[in-house]
């Protein structure tokens, strides 16, 4: 598969699972009737974790034990059946930004090739490598954190208020969150379309709470004005 580089194929060393189970209340923004936002491939601001038929939970765990026993071919059908939900959520993520999106991808498979013997078969295969890809474009944002600290009662004012945002036009609702400030959209895309608490998007994003709660006003503000403008 293009996500997997030469050489990283060899059977996942066994180990225990560490990463916490993705959630799946995220809170969708609300639509215009006349101007329905359909599902779009990852890049509309609905969450990427369907509920898991049984059947399909069941063919994932049938591959992840065959991909384990070292059956390469079986980790490839796993790779197929996922790698556009994972894709979609890094790039809502990053911007954007296709090339490096794919490169976290990319990571993303060889990290669960690694770990895969780590996977308890408490959730859906899904469920753990949503959250797997997720954490890897998290840790690249730290490392990329390009962002000077704004004191959170500016950031608050700037927001114009806690009311969830309401998008007319997908294009326009892509192109202003992938303009949003690294942080702000970072925290936005967690919060209103991963489901996370602003109590663990301050564990994972190395900010306060409080910090947290102000960028994502900060975030909605500036998403009105974008798209009231268009």
């Amino acid at each position: 598969s293009p996500f997997l580089r030469k050489g990283e194929v060899d059977p996942p060393p066994s180990g225990r699972r560490g990463s916490r189970e993705a959630r799946g209340d995220a809170i969708k923004p609300c639509v215009y009737s006349q101007h329905p936002i359909p599902q779009m491939d990852g890049l509309a601001l609905t969450a990427d974790i369907p509920l898991v038929e049984s059947s399909e939970r069941d063919a994932d765990a049938a591959l992840v034990r065959r991909a384990v026993a070292g059956e390469v071919a079986a980790f490839e059908q796993l790779y197929r059946r996922h790698a556009g939900r994972v894709h979609g959520a890094i790039l809502r993520l990053v911007g954007r930004d296709r090339a490096r999106a794919e490169e976290l991808t990319q990571d993303a498979f060889v990290q669960a090739w690694r770990k895969l013997a780590s996977f308890r078969f408490e959730s859906a295969f899904a469920t753990w490598l949503h959250r797997l890809g997720v954490n890897i474009a998290l840790m690249d944002l730290r490392i990329r954190r390009d962002e000077d600290a704004t004191d959170d009662d500016v950031l608050h004012a700037a927001a114009g208020g806690e009311i969830p945002f309401c998008a007319a036009e997908r294009g326009d609702l892509e192109r202003a969150v992938a303009a949003l400030p690294t942080r702000a959209r970072a925290v936005l895309v967690l919060h209103d379309v991963e489901g996370y608490k602003h109590e663990e998007i301050s564990a994972e994003l190395g900010m306060a709470v409080g910090s947290s709660k102000a960028q994502l006003h900060r975030a909605r503000g500036l998403l009105r004005r974008a798209l009231a403008d268009r």
